[in-house]
C-alpha cells in the first residue's frame, strides 16, 4: 500500500512540475512578446475587450480593474518590470524543473527556496496592486512547494 502512495504522489509531483515547467515557456514567451508589443495595440484591445460587453457591464468592477491596470502597465516602468520579471521568472522556473526532471538532490531545497521567495513577492505585489492573478500564482506555488519537499524527503529515504 505504501508503494501505492508513494507512486501516487510521484505522479501528482512530475504533473506539477510539467505544468510548472509548461508555466515557466509561457512566461518567457510572453516576456519576449510583452517587450515588442506597442503600447498602442496593448490600448486597443483593451478598449475592445471593454466596448463589446467581455467583461460584462462597461463601468463594471472587471472593465475598470483591466483599464486602470492597464493605464498602470502603459505609464511608468510598469512594462519593464512585467518584461523583466516574466523573463526572469520563466527561465528560473525552467532550470528547476530541468533539475528536479532530473532527480538533482541538490536542486530540491534550492527549488523550494526560490520558489517561497516568488510566493512572499507574489503576495507582497498582490497586496500593493490589488492583483486577482498573483494569489493564485502564489497559492499554485505553495503547493509545488509541498509536492518538491516530499518528493526531496523520498529521495533522501530511498
Amino acid at each position: 500500500m505504501t508503494e501505492a502512495k508513494t507512486t501516487a504522489t510521484e505522479k501528482f509531483f512530475r504533473i506539477a512540475i510539467a505544468i510548472k515547467g509548461l508555466d515557466g515557456a509561457l512566461q518567457v514567451v510572453g516576456a519576449l512578446i510583452l517587450a515588442f508589443i506597442p503600447a498602442s495595440t496593448v490600448s486597443g484591445f483593451t478598449h475592445a475587450v471593454i466596448t463589446r460587453d467581455l467583461l460584462g457591464d462597461p463601468s463594471g468592477t472587471l472593465a475598470r480593474h483591466l483599464e486602470s491596470a492597464t493605464e498602470n502597465f502603459l505609464h511608468g516602468d510598469t512594462k519593464t518590470f512585467a518584461v523583466a520579471y516574466l523573463l526572469a521568472h520563466g527561465l528560473i522556473k525552467l532550470g528547476l524543473v530541468w533539475a528536479l526532471a532530473r532527480k538533482i538532490v541538490r536542486a530540491y531545497p534550492v527549488a523550494a527556496l526560490i520558489l517561497s521567495a516568488f510566493v512572499v513577492y507574489e503576495v507582497f505585489r498582490a497586496i500593493h496592486t490589488h492583483s486577482i492573478a498573483l494569489p493564485f500564482f502564489a497559492a499554485l506555488d505553495v503547493v509545488i512547494i509541498v509536492l518538491v519537499l516530499r518528493e526531496y524527503r523520498q529521495l533522501k529515504r530511498g
